[in-house]
Parts: structure tokens; C-alpha cells; sequence
């Protein structure tokens, strides 16, 4: 469960209409009593904030065409990706779910939207076969080679030589690290089993450089005394943050397109764990090694009694 803090209107920050400050304070204070994380949290309050300053009216009061307009606002101004819209609707459906749940609407006008307009988008993205782009060994090592700034450069060298997700990263607390046997151990997440992750020498010398101009960056009194990765302001670095570390540098050496929503000509966070998991297996390392270390729930019964030695899986 996430640390027991209160939402309240002050904490939008987003120009949210007053009317719908109190309900979307509500809600994210409803969302931390059933444990949901920080990050998913930060990513509802995101997603509803823009929801609601697109809309100048009550969001108890929208209706079918409000949300269809969002929709298209979303695909032809924002160009967002289809997966992120349905992150988006996903938001929005539990917002709705509150509201009725709260007795302050009849019904959730999301839920046969989502199945109409969401669902189908998807599926179409599915059937057509289009894959995040995976990029080369040698493509990796330029781009990292053209990040100067010690953090950003410690972020990319961890997502490619890890595979660990942003939100993942995000969380690190220093005490996570042990130097001597060169792994993290991660915070636990729903959608991860093994825990711990090994790294290699490189990102073992990279990480400690940032570490060292982390002192620096670090204020008296922040909020992120145990975060690996902070910014400048010494508050742990966000999701976005961590995604900004990654496309600022993609987009100048041509691996990212922002103005396009197809995911081979965009580069992101997750692409490293697509990256990470494609050249273990192309390098011949075992699937039940890459399932461990990317983290991936155990299904079969041969997987659940299958131990793996976590010496073997680091010399792997």
C-alpha cells in the first residue's frame, strides 16, 4: 500500500476547473485506500488532469460525445499512442467507477465506450502487426555514447543492460544496490516475481559516477534522501522523467519520431526491455534465464518447480 498521504485540490497544479478538483481529489484519496502505487497514482492524476482540462464542464455532467471528441483530441492533436489511450480511458473508467461507486452517478458511461471505440483501436493495432522497434547492439552503444549528463547516461546503461521497466527504475533507492555483487534489488509490483537483477562492470563504473554527482544535485531537506535517481529540484525523478532521459537523446540520433504514433519509428523506456530480452535470446541464453530476469510471472507448473541457482542465473 502506498504511503498515507491526502489528496487534496491544491494538489492538481493543473488548472483543473473547480468544479471537478474536489471530485478528482476524492477519487485519487479512494485510489491509495485500496494500495494502488504511487506510480499508478501519478500516472491516474496525470491522465484525469488532462482529462478534465480539455472538458469545461462537470465530469459528472459529460455524456457519449464528450468522450468521443477526447478520443480524437487524443488521436489527431495529441497523436498519442493507442496503448496510451487505453491507459488513458483506463483512468477514467475507474474515475467513473468512484462516482457511482460514491453514489454520485448511476452509472459509468465509460465502460460500453471503452468496448466500442478503445477495444476496437487495440485490436486493430494488434492485427496489424506493427512492433516497437528494436534497435542493435552497436545502435545502443552510439546512442549511450552520445549522453554526456552522468544520470541520463546511468538511466539508459540500466534499462538496456537490466531490461527493469521505467517505473521499476524510478523506485531504486540507493540502499537497493549491492556494489559488491553487482545487483539491484528491486521494490515489489504486481506484474513482477524475481526481484533481484544483475548488472555488468560498465553500469557498475557508470552508476557510480552518477552517484557521485547525485551528492551534488541533492538539497537539505528534499524528499528523495534514499532515491538513486533525483532531479535537479532533489526530488526522486518521475516516470516522466525517466522517459524524457531517454527520447531527449533518441530523437537527435533518429531513433524517435514524436510526431508519429507508429511504435517501429518511436523509441521509449520500454523499447529497452524489448532490446534487453531480444539480444539475450539471440546470444543463445537460456528462456527460462531471460523469463527470471525479466521478472515475468511463472504459469506452468514445470516453471513454478523449476529453481534457478542465483549464481548460474548472474554467470548467465
Amino acid at each position: 500500500m502506498t504511503d498515507a498521504k491526502t489528496f487534496t485540490t491544491a494538489d492538481s497544479g493543473m488548472g483543473w476547473p473547480n468544479h471537478n478538483d474536489q471530485l478528482i481529489a476524492e477519487y485519487l484519496n479512494d485510489t491509495r485506500l485500496q494500495g494502488l502505487t504511487h506510480e499508478t497514482i501519478d500516472d491516474y492524476r496525470s491522465n484525469l488532469g488532462i482529462f478534465a482540462n480539455y472538458h469545461s464542464k462537470p465530469l459528472v455532467e459529460l455524456t457519449i460525445p464528450d468522450l468521443r471528441n477526447f478520443l480524437v483530441y487524443l488521436l489527431e492533436e495529441r497523436k498519442v499512442h493507442v496503448k496510451t489511450i487505453s491507459r488513458y480511458f483506463s483512468a477514467i473508467s475507474s474515475f467513473y467507477d468512484y462516482m457511482v461507486f460514491s453514489d454520485q452517478m448511476e452509472a459509468n458511461i465509460v465502460l460500453p465506450f471503452r468496448k466500442r471505440y478503445v477495444g476496437s483501436l487495440v485490436k486493430k493495432l494488434a492485427k496489424s502487426g506493427v512492433r516497437r522497434q528494436i534497435i542493435s547492439v552497436e545502435q545502443a552503444r552510439s546512442l549511450i555514447q552520445t549522453i554526456l549528463d552522468p544520470r541520463d547516461k546511468a538511466i539508459n546503461v540500466l534499462l538496456a543492460k537490466t531490461g527493469i521497466r521505467r517505473g521499476e527504475l524510478a523506485s531504486i533507492d540507493l540502499e537497493d544496490i549491492d556494489w559488491h555483487e553487482q545487483s539491484l534489488r528491486l521494490k515489489p509490483k504486481a506484474k513482477r516475481t524475481n526481484l533481484t537483477v544483475y548488472f555488468d562492470d560498465e553500469t557498475s563504473r557508470t552508476l557510480k559516477r552518477w552517484v557521485r554527482v547525485r551528492k551534488k544535485w541533492f538539497k537539505k531537506g528534499a524528499d528523495a534522501r534514499k532515491a538513486l535517481f533525483i532531479n535537479q529540484r532533489g526530488v526522486r525523478l518521475a516516470r516522466s522523467g525517466v522517459y524524457d532521459a531517454v527520447v531527449n537523446y533518441a530523437i537527435p540520433f533518429g531513433l524517435h519520431n514524436p510526431h508519429i504514433r507508429d511504435p517501429s519509428k518511436r523509441f521509449t523506456p520500454h523499447c529497452y526491455r524489448h532490446f534487453f530480452t531480444t539480444h539475450l535470446r539471440r546470444n543463445g541464453m537460456q528462456r527460462e534465464y531471460i523469463k527470471e530476469l525479466r521478472g515475468d510471472a511463472r504459469h506452468e507448473a514445470i516453471d513454478i518447480y523449476h529453481h534457478i541457482d542465483p549464481r548460474d542465473l548472474r554467470e548467465a
